[in-house]
């Protein structure tokens, strides 16, 4: 029983956690905001984003519900707010005025882009954290101490997996770029930031449905 029960839970985790991160997704992005920083740069933005991304998911997982209720955050707010910001990021995408492989950038403007909007919301934005919560509430629903222990500790395995993978497809963003060149970036960045947008309204719809539905 408690062999299917950690199959359930890391195999489970991993497949709902890699479908709703989507690292192929993220690269537009992580291409824009480190295209004029070094390899050096550009690849520790990278780890410390999938980093700040796994932290993101542990706390959600350990007390995102607590939290939820501690601030009286519904799962409707939390959807309407994530697709605000997800739409946000979409329209600038979809609307960039210059070669989608530069970053906007202002005179004296942070070069650190790992834990906004890259591991927050970029990776770890409101759909990844609704799905952790989820998970959550499962194991809160398990009756025995070792069986909680074990799907803790395959979430927190999944959890790991999918942000080790996350990083190696950022790590190779650049060169998938290249292959692409500027006008295959340019069409794939709109392309996503079209998607985005499309998401970050579902999200809403999602949200505003919750709360007609609890009212």
């Amino acid at each position: 029983m408690l062999k299917t029960l950690s199959l359930q839970f890391l195999f489970g985790g991993l497949l709902s956690l890699i479908t709703i991160t989507n690292p192929l997704s993220k690269i537009p992005l992580f291409i824009t905001l480190t295209r004029e920083m070094s390899d050096g740069r550009r690849n520790s933005q990278a780890r410390r984003a999938c980093v700040f991304a796994a932290a993101i998911m542990v706390v959600s997982l350990l007390a995102g519900n607590l939290i939820m209720a501690a601030f009286g955050i519904s799962y409707g707010a939390l959807r309407i707010a994530g697709g605000f910001v997800v739409s946000v990021l979409g329209y600038r995408m979809l609307f960039l005025s210059q070669d989608p492989g530069q970053a906007p950038k202002q005179a004296g403007e942070r070069e650190d882009y790992a834990f906004f909007p890259l591991a927050m919301p970029g990776i770890s934005g409101p759909g990844t954290i609704a799905v952790v919560i989820g998970i959550s509430t499962e194991i809160a629903e398990l009756t025995t101490l070792p069986a909680k222990a074990i799907a803790f500790f395959m979430t927190f395995s999944a959890i790991g997996l999918t942000c080790a993978g996350m990083w190696l497809t950022l790590k190779s963003s650049l060169l998938i770029s290249e292959r692409l060149g500027r006008g295959g970036r340019e069409v794939m960045t709109r392309l996503m930031g079209f998607l985005l947008i499309c998401i970050g309204v579902q999200f809403v719809g999602s949200g505003i449905r919750t709360f007609m539905a609890g009212s």
